[in-house]
Parts: C-alpha cells; structure tokens; sequence
C-alpha cells in the first residue's frame, strides 16, 4: 500500500478491463516519472473523450458526429446489416474489409446470470430500423461464446417472421490449426459449415 493519492492512482487504474493490481501499479509508477506535458496530453485527450464521443444515433458505434462515417458513407450497402456485440467488434470486422454493408451495435449479449435481457440490449431499435423494408439481409456476428449464441437465437426467432434473410457468420478451425488439437465443438462447427471444395 501506498500514500494517498498515488494509492488513489492505482486503485483508479486497477478498476480498467484488463489491468490487474500488479499493472496498475506499473501503469502508475509510469505516469509519475513522465515528463509533465505528456501526463496532462494524456489527461486531456481522456476529458475530451468524454466530452466529444458519443454514440451514432443509427447504428450505435462509436463517433463525434450525429451518425458514425460508415452510415455516412453513401458506398456502403444498406440493404445488410451485421448486427454485432459491441462497437470495438466494429472495428474487428472493418480490418478484414470485407463486409460493405452497414452495422447495429447491441450494446452486449443476454446473459441472465448477469442480469442482462433483449431489454437491456439496443433490439427495439434494431427493429424500429428494419421496420422501413430497404434491409434485405441481417448478419449475426454476435461471439462464438454461450452468450453470443443466445443472442443470435434470440434475434433470429424475432426477426424470422420479417420475411429476411438472416445469416450467422460462420466458425470452425483456425487457419494454421492442427485437427488434433481442435475442440469437439469448433471442429463440430467446422463440418457443420462446411463447404463446396473451390
């Protein structure tokens, strides 16, 4: 433990996903013997951040403007959605550059033991943007993971009666993995998703 404020620091710095008590600590010690003029560079992009970002008011991303670019873009499709967890998933799928359609951000999964529903999660608006018939496809790009397949589930029965085609991104082996050391349910996927040798 230490004095004051710099305990305040790391207890502060400990309270970010990823950043454990020992990091913290690092991080802190860090900050205090850098140069004045980059700690306060530092603390004034984090105001800013704060003040500037907000969340586009059609698909959710992250942006300082009323919608985020890519709903700006007029070269993007709007006719596929890809409906993913959260807006850093965004980014994730822009790397690839494949997809040219536009997204809705969740805001998460539902997860039950964490107390969170559809409710909780932005499906109303999703909804509310697919009601204008000009979305033909929605793509769930939601995570591999327990949560992730109950809310794809979920949005998948509510959005079947719209008439659209829903597709769920697919999974399966990593490129460069070895078969034996595969689990039983990513290789399951893999043949589940198999698909006509090119």
């Amino acid at each position: 433990m230490y004095e004051g404020i710099v305990q305040d620091l790391i207890d502060e710095l400990g309270q970010l996903p990823g950043v454990g008590p020992k990091s913290a600590q690092r991080i802190a010690f860090h900050l205090l013997q850098a140069d004045p003029a980059d700690v306060r560079r530092l603390a004034d992009v984090l105001v800013q951040v704060k003040q500037r970002v907000k969340f586009c008011a059609t698909c959710f991303n992250v942006s300082e403007e009323e919608q985020c670019r890519i709903c700006r873009d007029p070269r993007r499709d709007p006719s596929v959605i890809c409906v993913v967890e959260e807006y850093k998933d965004v980014v994730a799928i822009e790397r690839t550059r494949e997809f040219r359609g536009r997204y809705h951000v969740l805001g998460g999964a539902i997860s039950p033991i964490d107390g969170i529903g559809p409710e909780q999660l932005r499906v109303r608006e999703l909804l509310t943007r697919l009601a204008d018939g000009q979305i033909t496809e929605v793509i769930l790009a939601t995570d591999p993971n327990l949560e992730g397949e109950a809310t794809a589930t979920y949005l998948t029965r509510n959005l079947k009666p719209l008439g659209l085609r829903i597709t769920r991104l697919a999974s399966g082996l990593p490129v460069g993995g070895d078969l034996e050391y595969a689990d039983e349910v990513t290789l399951g996927r893999a043949f589940a998703g198999r698909r006509a040798a090119e």
